[in-house]
C-alpha cells in the first residue's frame, strides 16, 4: 500500500508504538518491515497466532523469549574464517539456553496455543556446541581443562609466579632501608620495586619508570628479571593454547551456522508475535472476522492512539451500500471518524488485533486511497482545492472493486455550486469501479445525492443544540447538519435573521426571494405598488417614442431617490432586483438581479421595499453585492499593499 497513505492514517504511529514492545533486534525488525498484507489466507493465520498469543499473556504467562544480545554480530562472522572471543561463546552459550527454555516452554502449551507452539518445532537444541562452551569457558574465560597442553602452560605459570612471589618478598626485605615505600608494583606488565633515587646505584638491575617528583626510580632487580621473561614466554604459550581452544569452539559454531540462524529468525517471529500480543492487551483489542467483499461492521471501535478519550464508534458498510455520505458540525467527529476506519484496516491487514468488540467484521482490500487534511504542498502553493484534485487524481489511478477510499471534506475549497458537481461525478465513477466508499461533506446536495441513488447512505454525527457540544456518536441512515443556525441562535443572533438564513439556504440567494418578502411585508405596500407599476408601464411605452416633457420631468425630480439595497420592480422584465449602485447623472440606476449586474433608467424602476425595511442597521450590503473572493481582497487591500492584487469585476449590461 501507500507509504504516504499509511502516513496520513497514522500508521508509523502504531508501528513505533508496537517496536517498543519487542525486545530484541530481530522482533525490531519485524516491525519496522511490517505492511499491511492482501492475502485472506495469511491474514486468518497471523490474527488467530496473535489472538492465541494473547491469550497466554493475559493469564499470567512469561513467555521465555530469547533476547538476542551479541548475536547479530555473530551471525554476521559466522563463514569468514573469523575467531570468535570468550565473551561470543558467552552470548551464544546464553542464547542456546534460553532456546532449550523456549522450546520446553511451547511443547507444554501446544494443547492451549497449538499455533504459536508450533515455531519452536522447528528449532534447534545444538547440544554438541553448547557442552563443548561449558567445558571449555567459564565466567567468559577459557579454563584450564579446556585442553592438555593449556592445563600444563598454566601449571608451568603458577609454579613460576609463587617462585618470583617468594624472591620480591625477600628482595623487599633486602633493601627495606632504601624503599621509598614497602610496596612491589608493576611496570609494562613486569614487577618493579620503588628505590629512593639517591640509592639507585646500590641495587643491580633495569630502571623501568621514575616519579613525576624524580624522588622515586621503580627497578626491575636482576635477581627476578630472569623469571619474568621466563613467565612472559610461557603466558605467550598460553595465549597460544586458548587461541586453539577458541578456533576449536568458532569451527564448531561455523558446522551450526544454518541451525543457529533458523533459531534466530524463530525468535524473532516469537518475539514479533508476542509484541503483537502485549500491544493488544495494551489497547483493550480483540480478533475480528475478514472477508474480500467489501463488509466494514465495526462495534465500539475507538481509535488505538486515543484510547480512552475516543466515544466508541459503530460503523457499518458493505452490504446495503458501499458509499457512505458522513455530514455533521466541525470537530464533530466526521475526521476521526475516517481515520479510525482507515487506520484500523490498515492494522487487521497487518495482523494486529484491533480496539472493537467481538464480532466485528473487517475487509480485504488491495489499497487504501485517502484524502485526509488538506495535503498542501507550501513548496508548490498549491490551493486546498488543488490539493484535493491532485489526490483525487491519485485516487482515480489506482481504484477498483477492492479499493477503500476515504475523502473529507468533499467539495472544499472551491466555489460550492461547482465543487458540489464535481464531487457527484466523482462518487459517481467510484460507485462505478464498485469501491468502497466513504467521505465527509457540509453540503447539502451531496447528502440530497446520496439520499436518492442506489448504493449509497447517509450518516450523521450527532450534535446536543443545547449544550453546543458535538456527542462523537455517528448514526448511519440520517443526514446531518453543521448547526450553523442553532449555535448562532443560542449565541444571540436575532430570531429573525437566522429564519431569513434558512430561506436563502433553502431556496439560494436570488431577488425572487426578495420579492417574496416583499409581498409579505404589507399588503398595502403591494396595492400601491401595482398602481405604480401600471403607470411606469405607460410611461415606459411613451418612453420609446418621445423624451418627457419639462412638467413630467419636474414632477420625477421630486420623487425620493432609490437607495444602495432597495429592492425594486423592473417593469420590463418583470423581476425584482436590489439597488447596488445609486441614480447616476443620466438618471440610470445600479439593479442586480439574479446576481447579473444591470444599468436601468430610474423611470422604469418601482420600489417594492426600502433597504432600511430589509436589512437591520449598519448592515454590510458588500454581503449581497460583492463576491466572498473580492470581499476577501478588499479587506486586504484596505489594510496594506499587495502586489498583483486585483478585484475582478463584471461588466454591467
Amino acid at each position: 500500500m501507500n507509504e504516504k497513505t499509511l502516513r496520513r492514517l497514522e500508521y508509523d504511529k502504531i508501528k513505533e508504538t508496537l517496536k517498543g514492545y519487542a525486545i530484541s533486534y530481530m522482533g525490531k525488525k519485524h516491525v519496522e518491515h511490517m505492511i499491511p498484507m492482501t492475502s485472506g489466507k495469511i491474514l486468518r493465520k497471523k490474527l488467530d497466532e496473535t489472538a492465541e498469543a494473547k491469550s497466554l499473556l493475559q493469564y499470567g504467562a512469561s513467555v521465555p523469549i530469547p533476547s538476542l544480545e551479541g548475536i547479530e554480530n555473530i551471525l554476521t562472522l559466522l563463514g569468514t574464517g573469523y575467531v570468535f572471543s570468550e565473551k561470543d561463546f558467552s552470548h551464544i552459550h546464553q542464547f542456546l539456553t534460553s532456546c532449550a527454555q523456549l522450546m520446553k516452554y511451547m511443547a507444554a502449551k501446544s494443547d492451549v496455543a497449538p499455533r504459536v507452539s508450533t515455531y519452536a518445532a522447528s528449532m534447534y537444541t545444538m547440544n554438541k556446541l553448547k557442552s563443548e562452551i561449558e567445558q571449555s569457558i567459564h565466567h567468559g574465560q577459557v579454563i584450564d581443562t579446556a585442553s592438555k597442553d593449556l592445563m600444563k602452560v598454566r601449571k608451568r605459570i603458577s609454579v613460576m609466579e609463587e617462585r618470583l612471589k617468594s624472591k620480591l618478598d625477600s628482595l623487599i626485605s633486602k633493601y627495606r632501608s632504601i624503599l621509598q615505600e614497602n610496596v612491589i608494583s608493576t611496570r609494562n606488565g613486569r614487577y618493579v620495586i620503588p628505590i629512593k633515587k639517591e640509592y639507585r646505584k646500590q641495587v643491580t638491575g633495569r630502571v623501568l619508570d621514575e616519579s613525576a617528583s624524580g624522588q622515586t626510580v621503580y627497578m626491575e632487580p636482576n635477581e627476578i628479571s630472569n623469571l619474568q621473561f621466563e613467565i612472559t614466554a610461557l603466558k605467550a604459550e598460553e595465549e597460544q593454547e586458548v587461541t586453539k581452544v577458541l578456533i576449536r569452539l568458532s569451527a564448531l559454531a561455523e558446522e551450526s551456522a544454518h541451525e543457529l540462524q533458523v533459531n534466530v529468525e524463530t525468535v524473532g517471529t516469537y518475539d514479533f508475535l508476542f509484541a503483537k500480543a502485549k500491544y493488544a492487551l495494551a489497547i483493550a483489542a480483540s480478533n475480528v472476522e475478514i472477508n474480500e467483499e467489501g463488509i466494514i461492521e465495526l462495534h465500539e471501535a475507538k481509535h488505538p492512539l486515543l484510547g480512552k478519550q475516543m466515544i466508541p464508534l459503530n460503523f457499518q458498510i458493505g452490504y446495503k451500500y458501499k458509499s457512505l455520505i458522513i455530514t455533521g458540525p466541525n470537530t464533530g467527529g466526521k475526521t476521526l471518524t475516517l481515520k479510525t476506519v482507515g487506520l484500523l484496516t490498515a492494522m487487521v491487514q497487518s495482523g494486529l488485533l484491533v480496539p472493537v468488540q467481538e464480532g466485528s467484521k473487517f475487509s480485504i482490500f488491495s489499497n487504501i486511497a485517502v484524502d485526509i487534511g488538506d495535503g498542501q504542498s507550501i513548496e508548490h502553493a498549491l490551493s486546498t482545492f488543488s490539493a484535493h484534485v491532485h489526490n483525487v487524481i491519485d485516487i482515480l489511478k489506482i481504484t477498483d472493486r477492492s479499493t477503500l477510499v476515504l475523502i473529507d471534506e468533499m467539495a472544499s475549497g472551491t466555489d460550492p455550486g461547482e465543487g458540489v458537481g464535481l464531487s457527484v461525478a466523482i462518487l459517481e465513477e467510484l460507485h462505478r469501479r464498485k469501491a468502497t466508499v466513504v467521505v465527509t461533506t457540509h453540503f447539502n446536495e451531496i447528502k440530497n445525492f446520496a439520499a436518492v441513488t442506489p448504493g449509497f447512505e447517509n450518516a450523521r454525527m450527532e450534535f446536543d443544540t443545547e449544550t453546543l457540544q458535538p456527542l462523537y456518536r455517528l448514526r448511519i441512515g440520517e443526514a446531518g447538519q453543521s448547526y450553523a443556525f442553532s449555535i448562532a441562535l443560542k449565541l444571540g443572533i436575532p430570531s429573525e435573521i437566522i429564519q431569513r438564513s434558512r430561506e436563502i439556504t433553502t431556496s439560494g440567494f436570488s431577488p425572487d426571494i426578495l420579492q417574496k418578502n416583499c409581498t409579505n411585508e404589507t399588503s398595502e405596500s403591494n396595492s400601491k405598488n401595482v398602481s405604480a407599476q401600471s403607470e411606469s408601464q405607460l410611461n415606459e411605452d411613451k418612453e420609446v417614442h418621445e423624451e418627457p416633457s419639462d412638467n413630467r420631468r419636474a414632477s420625477s425630480e421630486t420623487v425620493k431617490a432609490f437607495e444602495l439595497g432597495d429592492c425594486v420592480y423592473v417593469s420590463y422584465l418583470g423581476r425584482t432586483g436590489i439597488v447596488f449602485q445609486k441614480e447616476d447623472s443620466k438618471g440610470n440606476v445600479g439593479v442586480m438581479i439574479q446576481k447579473q449586474k444591470y444599468k436601468i433608467n430610474k423611470k422604469r424602476l418601482v420600489l417594492q421595499i426600502e433597504s432600511k425595511d430589509l436589512y437591520p442597521e449598519d448592515y454590510d450590503l458588500d454581503i449581497v453585492f460583492e463576491t466572498k473572493e473580492n470581499r476577501k481582497k478588499r479587506k486586504l487591500m484596505n489594510r496594506k499593499y499587495v502586489e498583483g492584487l486585483s478585484i475582478d469585476t463584471k461588466r454591467e449590461e
